[in-house]
């Protein structure tokens, strides 16, 4: 090779280098931390145990929000840090009439006050009609509350979109709730509207899902209809929820991440040595790790679960424990999918008006189209 030829290829190569060179030096400044010197000792401790305590730290909101996702998770925060408000007789919080205003209004959407299987329950059906395809299905609503209220709120909030956007019948059971029921009391009412179900529908054709205590009623429902010897229905969905119990909430990474970040909230200290966890009243005397209240924990179960979904957020106290569930499912061969939204709290699906939440509703209707049968 002539000299010629090799300054030729070295005069091609420099600009490369030059902008190689260029972008490791954009990237070093962008992400390299500096060493900390002697006079600027790291801000950050860390305990034999890897317990980190952190100095008082700026974070704003994420940039990958929509506009209408700032503006949500702004005045979320500021309501949180306040105080959610008081609740009135029908279990709706304060901070939720206007989420609820916007939902009745843009679902066209009726509501049957009705008994199924002897449990007080709401049937949710669009004034459009059931589309086709749909004739032969429909889903079981599971509402949040930390089974301990929140009905109709909550159930009106998760049920009017689902029924409205995908022209579907969505039934929601009013299930008994702590204090002054204990469980396994909830496992029993939505079991027994699943039977009722049943003798109208096939199994595939029958979907269920459920956000925060609804989300882990929905495993506890599967779990309980396993001991029941019932058929599985079609598909389930697990939202802002996991399926086991943590020392605090949901537990996990996100105990510490999301209530701060989410609801504005400080989270306790961990657990000391012999300390124990708080319960919920409804769970007042149950095993919290047996098979029926945290399915997680249990492969054997989790095996003979239907397909599933997860949602959750990365400012929800609840993403550790969803992320543990589907790993877990995945793991015990089921089909799991898990789908997280960015910089939002924990429930933001209840905000109806967020493209955010938009997303959300589309992405369970097509979930469930997918997987329940015709």
């Amino acid at each position: 090779m002539s000299i010629c030829s090799k300054e030729g290829r070295l005069a091609g190569l420099l600009p490369r280098l030059i902008l190689a060179s260029s972008l490791l030096a954009v990237a070093t400044a962008t992400f390299a931390q500096p060493a900390p010197s002697a006079q600027q000792p790291t801000p950050l401790r860390v305990d034999e145990q890897g317990t980190i305590q952190t100095p008082p730290m700026t974070i704003p909101l994420s940039s990958y929000l929509s506009p209408e996702g700032k503006a949500f998770v702004a005045e979320h925060l500021n309501a949180f840090q306040k105080g959610i408000g008081a609740i009135d007789d029908n279990g709706v919080p304060e901070w939720m009439k206007g989420y609820l205003a916007s939902a009745r209004k843009q679902f066209n959407v009726e509501r049957r006050d009705t008994s199924i299987g002897g449990v007080h329950s709401y049937v949710y059906t669009p004034r459009d009609g059931v589309l086709p395809q749909n004739r032969r299905r429909v889903l079981i609503n599971l509402h949040g509350g930390g089974f301990g209220g929140c009905f109709p709120g909550c159930t009106e909030l998760e049920s009017l979109p689902i029924a409205g956007l995908g022209r579907i019948k969505v039934v929601s059971p009013d299930y008994r709730q702590g204090p002054k029921s204990h469980f396994p009391a909830a496992s029993e009412d939505v079991t027994a509207v699943y039977r009722e179900l049943l003798k109208s529908y096939k199994p595939g054709q029958i979907g269920v899902y459920g956000c925060s205590a609804g989300g882990m009623l929905v495993g506890q429902f599967l779990a309980w209809i396993q001991k029941e010897g019932l058929p599985n229905p079609g598909a389930a969905g697990i939202y802002c929820s996991g399926l086991s119990f943590g020392d605090v909430a949901y537990g996990g990474d996100a105990t510490y991440i999301g209530l701060p970040l989410g609801d504005a909230a400080v989270p306790p200290p961990p657990l000391r040595s012999g300390q124990k966890a708080p319960v919920l009243p409804y769970f007042e005397g149950a095993d919290l790790k047996g098979p029926l209240t945290a399915p997680a924990l249990h492969p054997d179960v989790l095996a003979k679960f239907p397909p599933t979904m997860f949602a959750t957020s990365t400012r929800a106290f609840d993403y550790s424990a969803a992320i543990y569930a589907h790993r877990q499912l995945v793991n015990a061969g089921v089909k799991a999918e898990l789908n997280m939204w960015e910089g939002l709290p924990h429930g933001f699906i209840y905000n109806p008006d967020i493209p955010e939440s938009k997303d959300f509703f589309q992405t369970v209707l097509r979930f469930f189209d997918s997987h329940l049968s015709r």
